[in-house]
């Protein structure tokens, strides 16, 4: 097994992992008494601490060692969904899914994602370099569906006589058993993956101007991401059509399918039409159909438009990857990747508190009719201002 290899495994471990926890995490702290607020509030602690993470990495990841700090971010991990497995009073489980950088959003974007996107295109050509982050994409993916298919767990522990709120803990057990995998493999990557001991290098005032700005249209399209993660997306279609965590774990194993095969799209789309625009003009579209989930007036008909806006949603994700690493110099791209995700995650653990509260206090549908509309402005801008800056390939 090559180092690409190892990398591709490790992330579809975490993804399984991660798409589990997008599903059952509102479900369960609902279960456990919390209210839409402290359920919001929860998931922001999470994504604090992943935060907190990713502003290690950024700026001393390369200097510590990345094979190091994605060892040590998994046992973290591990150790944070262990204890909110045990919830207890909100506090404690908030101060555990900080602990543990609690991702409830469905999908990986956290600090370990950083590293991973640093080493890989020392490890692909150019001409490849959108083709790997499409596979790797594609394998998160099939982790995300998966780990949401896991989701109906604690349903089918019920059916041999396993009471919700074990079936709930031990699914967060098996949560933090999923991240302690990837140890080894981390353990076994090799010295062309490192940059350790090297002094970061500092970002060119050219790269400075670009970095900053798609940051700044990065950081508008995640805190509208933070209105609709998975845990929140779980508790509306709860709240708003009893759905039940088997039938929201089945909705979501199709959402994240159609999230890995788009991947492959993107990458095809991309060769032909160029990276920017295949960013934007798939995440309008899927913009819009989430909004019309707010109004659906049944369950199958909400679940139909939510699997069309899954199969473009994610398109941008491998495009929006390759074009940052593109633009970058080599020796730039871990300060590139960790301050652009640096940016989304803020965004994402900004947003998921004020969704809780808009979903208790104004409408239910209320945080996907005001991220849908954040996400169509950030497309509409970040086509303006990046149409003509080319990667290479397009040069």
């Amino acid at each position: 097994m090559n180092d690409r290899q190892r990398i591709y495994v490790a992330a579809f471990l975490r993804a399984l992992a991660t798409g589990m926890a997008g599903v059952l995490l509102g479900l369960h702290l609902a279960r456990a008494g919390f209210s839409a607020t402290a359920i919001g509030i929860t998931i922001s602690a999470g994504l604090g601490g992943a935060v907190a993470a990713l502003f290690v990495v950024t700026w001393w990841g390369d200097r510590l060692g990345r094979r190091r700090c994605l060892m040590a971010l998994s046992l973290l991990g591990a150790a944070g969904g262990a204890l909110v497995a045990f919830d207890g009073a909100p506090q404690l489980v908030m101060i555990a899914a900080a602990f543990g950088m609690l991702n409830a959003q469905g999908r990986d974007r956290g600090a370990a994602l950083v590293l991973e996107q640093a080493i890989l295109p020392a490890l692909a050509s150019d001409a490849e370099r959108t083709r790997t982050y499409a596979w790797y994409n594609l394998l998160m993916d099939i982790g995300h569906a998966l780990g949401a298919l896991m989701a109906a767990l604690p349903e089918l522990l019920q059916a041999l006589d396993v009471d919700a709120a074990t079936g709930f803990r031990l699914a967060f057990l098996l949560y933090a058993l999923l991240l302690v995998a990837g140890l080894p493999l981390y353990a076994r990557l090799s010295d062309a993956c490192e940059t350790a001991g090297v002094a970061r290098q500092p970002v060119s005032p050219e790269s400075r101007g670009i970095l900053w700005r798609i940051s700044a249209l990065f950081g508008i399209d995640a805190l509208a991401g933070g209105f609709l993660g998975a845990s929140l997306m779980s508790y509306f279609f709860f709240e708003r059509f009893g759905a039940s965590a088997a039938t929201i774990a089945g909705l979501f194993f199709a959402a994240r399918c159609l999230n890995a095969v788009s991947h492959l799209g993107a990458a095809w789309l991309a060769a032909r039409i160029g990276l920017v625009n295949t960013m934007v003009f798939t995440h309008i579209p899927s913009s819009l159909l989430l909004a019309t989930v707010a109004f659906a007036p049944n369950f199958p008909i909400a679940a139909i438009l939510f699997l069309l806006r899954e199969g473009l949603v994610e398109m941008d994700v491998p495009t929006r990857q390759s074009y940052v690493m593109a633009v970058m110099q080599p020796e730039e791209r871990t300060v590139a990747t960790g301050v652009t995700h640096l940016v989304r995650l803020g965004g994402w653990a900004i947003g998921p508190g004020f969704a809780g509260w808009l979903m208790q206090g104004v409408s239910l549908g209320g945080p996907l009719l005001v991220g849908s509309a954040m996400k169509i402005a950030y497309d509409l801008l970040l086509w303006r201002a990046f149409r003509n800056v080319k990667p290479p390939e397009e040069r």
